[in-house]
């Protein structure tokens, strides 16, 4: 807890909450923008909650799913992947400092979706279904990957992971 010192007539203490890595862009990583200003956003062929098989880098051959998408850099993190060590400083003066594993991003074209019943890498085709849904499925076996119950799944766990990080 930090104490403000500007204001002697107000008791104000400030509550630092733990901050979640963001990716920022660099200076010298300018995007292209729209009339508007705002920045193409790239169509990727992963959405979050898919299981994705790395096919190139240190991880080659590893699956997981994914948690967390960049479209700007078409960049995604997939959960105990591409794991980097952080070091933290210590924020207050009796707390030590700490050493954490973090997700690092990759880029989307280094990943294939994945299918856990056949268990094979496979690209991804879009169909249009008899109730005029249009769906994502694999070429190699022919499985669809949208459905509702699945995007219904992965929302709750996120809520459920968002909850614990805020109650702690």
């Amino acid at each position: 807890m930090k104490e403000n010192k500007l204001s002697p007539c107000f008791d104000v203490k400030l509550v630092e909450q733990p901050c979640p890595i963001v990716m920022k862009l660099k200076r010298w990583e300018r995007k292209k923008c729209k009339p508007n200003s705002l920045p193409i956003l790239q169509k990727m062929h992963v959405k979050l909650g898919d299981t994705v098989k790395v096919i190139s880098g240190r991880d080659k051959g590893k699956i997981g799913e994914v948690s967390k998408i960049f479209k700007h850099n078409s960049s995604i993190v997939v959960k105990e992947i591409n794991m980097k060590t952080k070091h933290m400083k210590s924020r207050e003066e009796g707390e030590p400092g700490q050493i954490l594993k973090v997700e690092a991003p990759i880029h989307s074209s280094n990943v294939m979706l994945y299918s856990k019943q056949k268990e094979v890498a496979s690209r991804v085709g879009h169909k249009i279904l008899e109730n005029g849904k249009r769906v994502r499925y694999l070429i190699k076996t022919g499985e669809i990957i949208d459905s509702a119950e699945e995007w219904k799944r992965v929302v709750k766990e996120k809520e459920k992971t968002e909850e614990l990080v805020a109650a702690a």
